[in-house]
């Protein structure tokens, strides 16, 4: 088998996994492959998996089926995430055709797997959590997009009832001060404009005493990074100084995702969730008093097993009481090794639907009033990729609205001014941009 010499990296799932996705693809540029526009093209496709879900799961075997051509030849495929580390050698008896499963914590390793696959003729696997850091072996950033992605925490020791992720991704490990700090001014000379900070408990992130308001004030001083974000968090790692950093420093966006997955008290304790809903509104509410033009985004669970009509109303009413600017919304999926895959009381698919259908009513009513509201403001959007339009722009709002933007003057990362002068459910529209100083 010759050596391939172009790749296509395809993620599912969360941000974290698009991170991991580029930084596969660096690694595969790293060693003199280039970047082919599809998976028909590619001598490489890589899937980077998801397992929060069982349609996802289900996805990825579809997506390896249809990698065969009609010539019957395929690509070398590399089935990497989530999923490889759930199911490791079952990925590779399940579907004949891949030629590498590799976990979120080894696919450093990617580049020589490809090799080991290609000289032997086998499937190799690699689902290894090494002690030393995957970072390490990775290469520095080079050129990118004006949003970037930077991961500073993985793992997970929450231990929620219905989460594979502590089984998947392994127990919280932040990254050094420094280390970050690094990557991050790569990412800006690379021509980054903001970077959004990754962690399955990003607010859990921790060196040596120092938290995630020590980084963010670190980043604030960075010259060319105009835009600092972060996401996903956890209530229980809500620190003081990260709510007073929201009121401090200018460049940290006033967003926050912040789930809270139920309304109803009970549930969140079957849930192994460590807050309930009055320390999660207390929570909200110092939030808004540092920050009071802050967006709220959120998770949110429907039917966990044993969840009643009454809980379920418990969530609705969390929901008005907060008012969500943006919010995800899932009828609970059973992961096989979690706890709550094997709890009584298991709510029929039938219910689930109708509540997520109410939920998401709600949720979309009130994205909806908060895009209505900013109409008539004057704000900054950095804009990220073309329209479907000539002429037209999109990027993002403080507040990670989609704005479009007419003006073939624009260019991919500029930072302009725009007035917002009419809303629909899922964006905006702006007019007169100005573009600002870098």
């Amino acid at each position: 088998m010759t050596s391939p010499k172009t790749y296509h990296v395809k993620s599912f799932g969360c941000q974290m996994n698009v991170y991991d996705g580029d930084r596969m693809g660096e690694l595969l540029s790293a060693e003199g492959m280039t970047a082919a526009t599809d998976a028909d093209s590619a001598d490489v496709v890589v899937l980077n998996t998801c397992h929060i879900r069982e349609r996802a799961v289900h996805r990825v075997y579809s997506e390896i089926g249809a990698l065969r051509r009609d010539d019957g030849t395929r690509p070398m495929i590399a089935v990497a995430g989530c999923v490889a580390q759930a199911e490791g050698a079952e990925v590779a008896k399940r579907a004949r055709d891949v030629d590498v499963v590799v976990g979120p914590q080894a696919y450093h390793r990617l580049p020589a797997l490809l090799a080991e696959a290609r000289a032997r003729g086998k499937a190799q696997i690699d689902t290894d959590m090494p002690a030393e850091s995957k970072f390490d072996a990775l290469p520095t950033r080079g050129p990118g997009r004006p949003s970037a992605f930077l991961t500073v925490q993985e793992g997970c020791d929450k231990f929620c009832t219905y989460c594979v992720v502590p089984y998947t991704r392994g127990a919280e490990v932040s990254r050094g001060f420094e280390a970050v700090l690094d990557e991050a001014r790569a990412l800006v000379d690379g021509g980054a404009r903001e970077i959004t900070l990754l962690g399955q408990n990003v607010n859990a992130w921790d060196d040596a005493g120092r938290g995630l308001h020590d980084l963010i004030v670190a980043l604030d001083k960075l010259p060319g990074l105009a835009r600092i974000r972060y996401t996903t968090s956890h209530p229980n790692d809500m620190r003081q100084g990260l709510i007073d950093a929201h009121r401090d420093v200018e460049k940290l966006m006033p967003f926050l995702h912040l789930p809270v997955q139920s309304g109803s008290d009970r549930v969140l304790k079957a849930m192994n969730r460590s807050h309930d809903t009055a320390s999660y509104l207390r929570l909200i509410e110092r939030v808004r008093e540092a920050r009071p033009d802050i967006a709220i985004s959120g998770d949110f669970i429907v039917g966990f097993p044993g969840e009643t009509g009454a809980e379920f109303e418990e969530t609705l009413n969390i929901v008005r009481a907060v008012n969500y600017a943006q919010a995800f919304s899932f009828a609970y999926s059973p992961r096989p090794g979690t706890p709550a895959a094997t709890m009584d009381a298991q709510v029929p698919k039938a219910v689930m639907d109708e509540r997520l259908q109410r939920l998401q009513a709600l949720l979309n009513e009130q994205q909806y009033a908060f895009n209505t509201a900013s109409v008539g403001r004057r704000t900054s959007v950095l804009i990220e990729r073309k329209g479907k339009i000539a002429g037209q722009m999109l990027g993002k709002s403080p507040w990670l609205q989609s704005v479009h933007v007419v003006d073939p003057t624009l260019k991919i990362g500029d930072l302009v001014e725009v007035d917002l002068t009419h809303a629909g459910p899922n964006s905006l529209r702006g007019t007169a941009p100005m573009k600002l100083a870098a």
